[in-house]
C-alpha cells in the first residue's frame, strides 16, 4: 500500500498547504466516504459545507473556495481541484493486469503481422494479415484487428474490441472493452419493387489520430467511400454511435448514449452532451456546445450553445421552458 505524507503530495501537485496532521495519506476518496488516512477534494462551493463532518484529513481545494482545515487536518489549496486530484490519481492507482508472456501462445497472429517493440499480446487475440503494430502497444485478451489496420505507438486496446480491415490508429490512444472500430455504416434503400431493402457498401475505413480514448460499447463506423474520421484528442464515452463518414475535429467530447448521424462533421472543441442525437450531413463549428439530451436538426455556429429538442439557442429555450412552465400554472 502507497503512503504519502503531506509535503509529497504537496510536491506533486503544487499547492499551499493550510494547517497540518499526524496522518499519512494511503488512497483518496469521497468526501462523505474517506477516513483518516485518505485524501478528497473540493472543486465546487457546494460540497464546502461537507468538509466539517468529513473524516478526511486532506483536502484538496479549489483556491477561490474560503475553507479553514480544522483540528488535525490540513487543506492544500490549488489553481484546479479537479486536476490536482487527477494528478494523485495516477500516483494511486494500482498496477495494470499482468501479462505473464508479451506473446500469449493462444494469440493468433498472422505470419505477415509486425508487433513493434514492447508490444503485449494477451489470450486469445487475433491479428491478421498485413496488420502494422507499434511500439509499447498492449492488446488485452480476446482483442480481434482485422487486416491491412495499423496502430500506432503505446495504443492501450480492452478486451472484446473489434477494429475491422484497414482502421488507422494512432498513438497514445485508449480503447475500453468492447468498442467497435470500422464496421459497415448503416445504409439502405428501398428495392425497386418496394418489396424489400437494399443494402448500401461502405468500402472506406476509420481513420483515429494520437491519445484519442474511446469508452466502452461505443460504435466508429468506417466511411461509405472514403474514412470516417476522429482528430487528435478525443474523448468519446461509452455507448456512442459514431455514424459512417462523420468527421471530428480535435479534442472534441462526447458523453454517454450521443450519437452523430452520418457525415456529421465537428470543428475543434465540440462538446456533446449525453443523450444528444445529430442529425446527418451536419456540421458542429468550433467550439460549440449541445446540452444533454437535445436533438441537432440545423448547423451549429462556432462557440454556440444550443439544447432541446429541436435544439436551438440555450438562451431563447430556456425562455420557451419558463413560459411553458408559467401556461401550466
Amino acid at each position: 500500500m502507497k503512503s504519502l505524507t503531506i509535503q509529497e503530495i504537496n510536491t506533486i501537485i503544487n499547492g499551499a498547504v493550510l494547517g497540518e496532521t499526524v496522518h499519512t495519506i494511503t488512497g483518496l476518496e469521497q468526501i462523505k466516504k474517506a477516513n483518516s488516512n485518505q485524501a478528497t477534494f473540493i472543486g465546487n462551493r457546494k460540497y464546502a459545507a461537507m468538509w466539517a463532518d468529513s473524516k478526511a484529513s486532506l483536502a484538496i481545494v479549489n483556491d477561490t473556495i474560503d475553507l479553514e482545515p480544522g483540528n488535525n487536518r490540513v487543506i492544500i489549496k490549488v489553481k484546479n481541484a479537479d486536476l490536482a486530484m487527477a494528478k494523485l490519481l495516477e500516483v494511486f492507482a494500482p498496477p495494470a493486469p499482468y501479462f505473464e508472456t508479451d506473446i500469449h501462445p493462444t494469440a493468433s497472429i498472422d505470419a505477415s503481422a509486425a508487433i513493434g517493440e514492447g508490444s503485449r499480446v494477451g489470450a486469445g487475440c487475433y491479428v491478421g494479415k498485413d496488420v502494422v503494430i507499434g511500439k509499447g502497444v498492449i492488446l488485452y485478451p480476446n482483442v480481434t484487428i482485422f487486416d491491412e489496420t495499423t496502430i500506432g505507438d503505446h495504443t492501450t486496446v480492452w478486451s472484446g474490441t473489434v477494429i475491422r480491415e484497414r482502421s488507422v490508429i494512432g498513438s497514445h490512444c485508449i480503447f475500453h472493452i468492447n468498442v467497435s472500430i470500422g464496421a459497415d455504416g448503416f445504409g439502405y434503400r428501398p428495392s425497386d419493387d418496394g418489396r424489400g431493402l437494399i443494402k448500401i457498401p461502405h468500402i472506406g475505413n476509420v481513420v483515429i489520430g494520437n491519445q484519442v480514448e474511446i469508452g466502452a460499447n461505443s460504435c466508429v463506423d468506417r466511411g461509405k467511400f472514403s474514412s470516417t474520421i476522429l482528430g487528435d484528442g478525443c474523448k468519446i464515452d461509452n455507448l456512442v454511435q459514431i455514424a459512417h463518414n462523420c468527421i471530428l475535429g480535435r479534442s472534441c467530447i462526447m458523453a454517454g448514449s450521443s450519437g452523430l448521424a452520418g457525415s456529421v462533421t465537428l470543428g475543434d472543441g465540440v462538446m456533446i452532451g449525453g443523450s444528444a442525437s445529430i442529425k446527418d450531413h451536419t456540421t458542429i463549428h468550433s467550439g460549440a456546445t449541445v446540452g444533454a439530451g437535445s436533438g441537432v436538426m440545423n448547423d451549429v455556429a462556432a462557440g454556440k450553445t444550443v439544447l432541446g429538442y429541436p435544439a436551438t439557442d440555450s438562451r431563447e429555450m430556456l425562455k420557451q421552458w419558463v413560459a411553458l412552465r408559467k401556461l401550466t400554472r
